[in-house]
């Protein structure tokens, strides 16, 4: 007689929404655990991004290089993480999240591998970009597996969670990456990458699968039956996952006005972020002299900031949002509450980040204590993860599931795009404005932006009511 857990693997999936299978219905333990494991796997990643720029100094000796020449493999790296999502969804659609897992990362550490052993510029910029490509698609996959274990009222939590990572991890990098190279040399912040990667990797061997069409079909197929899934398959599948990943933020982002706004702001913060890890070794390194290893410091506020920020917006989802919630429910409304609830936090995280900018600028001078321009880095983090979080979950919460996607999706490319662009004139741009009017020209472009929140917060419903592809 077969098992119990035998009948359980080979019974084809009838009534999804009380399946033991279906990662709504499965303990706490399992679904934390499955939570908790994309978040490290984008900290890898997005470590792997940053920790390069401690190199930059040796790398440009090394190959007798610019400094812009030697800050492109930065640059391209998160080009790759813009770009790389084209990949992982027809991964993640086709052979699972699981899948998408454990086929990038054994790639990621390849060409990581071939970064850290190059011996011509040429090379170490083509691994760099391909391992960028090969990093994105925990960043990306992730969120759906998040999306997949939890139901929407219940996924702020572990979206802030997952979220944080592409803010802490780029932290984390400079500091690990400064010690690593003052004692044993650039190609050290390669082999650092390889023993996060290999720790992710053995990770992935407790995974279980979490996207519902993929389990459906291999309980299908366990029980001798054949799964179709509903929808367009094969071809038509591959086409519409383009459209999805490609074609349709690329059009949201020149013809929806709320994508364009949120994409800029978000797309900016993130960019301003990446230009402070070419920016922080020229300007703590001419203002007060710091070494490599000190500079690599540095950045721990931003890592405090990031943290911050995320408490910031788990509080206010915890103590307005929820409860609004339950009111709007108990008052008999029907779905969500209006999108427009989710912007508290980048109303104020917005209002934060120039204050921080314009606080950097002018006290990052040498008679004045380091300290005060690394408090100024924490309220930078601050916002700038108050922003993010609370923006991605309006655009998620206006436009909803596919098009949500597509949203999202322009939002991290454009992000990354500029993320990759910024750092290859800041330090031209500090060279010749000075550390004061430099940061100020960003503090500036943040005022300018700073009215968005509250401006979708007052009329966003008439917005809404406007957009062409919700009227579709």
């Amino acid at each position: 007689m077969p098992s119990e857990k035998t009948l359980t693997e080979t019974v084809p999936v009838t009534d999804w929404d009380s399946d033991s299978r279906n990662p709504h219905n499965w303990p706490t333990w399992k679904r934390a655990y499955h939570s908790v494991l994309p978040a490290v796997f984008g900290l890898v990643v997005t470590v792997g991004s940053s920790i390069y720029t401690s190199a930059v100094d040796d790398v440009k000796k090394a190959f007798h290089i610019s400094d812009v020449a030697a800050t492109v493999p930065f640059s391209l790296f998160l080009l790759g993480l813009g770009f790389g999502p084209m990949l992982a969804a027809p991964l993640s659609e086709n052979f699972g999240r699981t899948s998408s897992y454990v086929i990038s990362l054994p790639i990621y550490a390849l060409f990581t591998l071939g970064a850290g052993f190059s011996h011509t510029f040429g090379a170490l910029v083509a691994c760099r970009f391909l391992a960028g490509i090969f990093a994105s698609p925990p960043l990306v996959v992730g969120a759906g597996t998040i999306a997949d274990i939890w139901k929407p009222e219940h996924r702020a939590l572990t979206t802030t969670l997952f979220a944080l990572c592409p803010f802490l991890g780029p932290a984390l990098g400079p500091v690990m990456g400064g010690f690593a190279v003052a004692a044993k040399g650039w190609r050290w912040t390669q082999w650092i990458i390889l023993f996060w990667a290999v720790f992710a990797y053995l990770l992935v061997l407790g995974m279980h699968e979490t996207y519902k069409k993929i389990i459906v079909a291999r309980a299908s197929k366990k029980a001798g039956g054949h799964f179709t899934p509903p929808g367009p398959s094969g071809r038509e599948a591959i086409i519409l996952l383009f459209q999805v990943t490609l074609i349709r933020p690329i059009k949201m982002l020149y013809s929806e006005p709320i994508v364009i706004a949120w994409s800029l702001y978000i797309g900016f913060t993130f960019a301003v972020l990446y230009s402070f890890f070419a920016a922080f070794p020229y300007v703590y390194a001419t203002v007060y002299g710091f070494d490599i290893q000190q500079i690599g410091l540095t950045f721990i506020p931003v890592a405090i900031g990031t943290v911050l920020g995320s408490i910031t917006f788990i509080w206010i989802d915890q103590t307005i949002y929820q409860k609004r919630n339950a009111q709007w429910t108990a008052q008999g409304g029907t779905g969500r509450l209006p999108p427009e609830q989710r912007l508290y936090a980048s109303m104020i995280g917005g209002c934060g980040l120039p204050i921080g900018l314009f606080w950097f600028a002018w006290t990052a001078r040498p008679d004045i204590h380091w300290i005060s321009p690394m408090i100024a880095t924490v309220v930078i983090g601050w916002g700038n993860m108050c922003i993010t979080m609370s923006g991605l979950l309006y655009l998620l919460d206006v436009y909803d599931a596919l098009t949500g996607a597509s949203a999202v999706a322009a939002a991290s490319l454009l992000r990354y795009v500029l993320a990759a662009a910024f750092p290859l004139f800041v330090n031209p741009m500090y060279r010749n404005l000075g550390v004061g009017w430099a940061t100020s020209v960003f503090a500036f472009i943040s005022v300018a932006l700073t009215p968005i929140p509250w401006v979708f917060y007052r009329w966003g419903l008439r917005l809404r009511s406007s957009s062409k592809v919700m009227a579709s």
